[in-house]
């Protein structure tokens, strides 16, 4: 069995965030799975078999296993496509089912997924104290316009609003406190933003749950970030892009459709760049 290595959420064949692919008859056991993760050294691998007229998937990091991880999705479904030609296939996680379309025009590979329902609180003073003082950021440093919270997608994650792109460029944190705290809360990462304006954000996430310091482009964390804006009334017009991975040198673009309807999946797209394979 072949692990496929997919960059997701690249911009003209470059950049994007690297994931692990393997398609198998059927599944090898959570061990191994968690052995190959490893072994591949991305943030995630999604591993895939054909279970009736859909796909079982489970995700793992380098660390663990992880419910719901956007990148690697989209990574498969171009995988997907590839295999079985363009299309929408459905997909059944540990805890929720969702679909990605697969695309191959005109010599660029694409990827959507629908995301899982999403949902979304406010942070109490004291976590977004103890996560200020993770970044050594102060109250100073957030942005007037969006509070910190916690937002899901498929996945927890927090996400801390930051009111300049310098101190998004200066994010630095300790990774095994960041592992620490994340783990604990039960986030999988931690997202910081800052607005460039209401449909276009800057982006950085840290992800030490999975023991890896930083992802360059985050899916699910996208989506949990779209369904929260929908949630505070945000002017986001049904669509917003993430710029992510530009200070780790790795550019990406995420894209993400935002329906009216509260809770709602979210659709979050973008290219792929096909790395490598075996």
């Amino acid at each position: 069995m072949s692990v496929q290595r997919i960059a997701s959420f690249s911009e003209r064949n470059a950049g994007g965030n690297p994931a692990g692919v393997m398609i198998a008859d059927n599944l090898p056991s959570v061990a191994e799975m968690q052995r190959i993760a490893a072994e591949v050294g991305f943030s995630e691998t999604a591993f895939a078999e054909p279970e009736g007229d859909s796909w079982r998937v489970r995700y793992f990091s380098p660390g663990s296993e992880v419910p719901f991880c956007g990148h690697a999705t989209i990574a498969l479904g171009a995988a997907l496509a590839m295999r079985e030609g363009d299309g929408v296939f459905r997909l059944s996680l540990n805890e929720a089912d969702i679909t990605v379309e697969g695309r191959n025009e005109n010599g660029v590979s694409s990827a959507a997924l629908q995301s899982p329902p999403t949902r979304s609180s406010p942070a109490s003073r004291e976590i977004v104290s103890e996560v200020l003082g993770l970044f050594g950021y102060s109250a100073d440093d957030l942005y007037d316009g969006m509070a910190p919270a916690w937002i899901h997608g498929g996945a927890d994650h927090f996400l801390l609003p930051l009111k300049s792109r310098e101190a998004l460029a200066g994010m630095t944190y300790d990774l095994e406190a960041g592992r620490s705290l994340m783990n604990r809360e039960g986030w999988v990462t931690i997202m910081l933003v800052c607005p460039e304006n209401p449909t276009s954000f800057h982006a950085r996430n840290a992800f030490a749950s999975g023991g890896v310091y930083e992802d360059p482009a985050t899916g699910a964390a996208t989506a949990a970030f779209a369904g929260y804006l929908r949630d505070i009334g945000w002017p986001h017009g049904g669509r917003i892009e993430i710029r992510q991975g530009e200070d780790m040198g790795m550019r990406s673009r995420i894209h993400a459709e935002i329906p009216a309807e509260p809770g709602s999946s979210i659709r979050v797209s973008g290219e792929t760049r096909i790395m490598s394979e075996g």
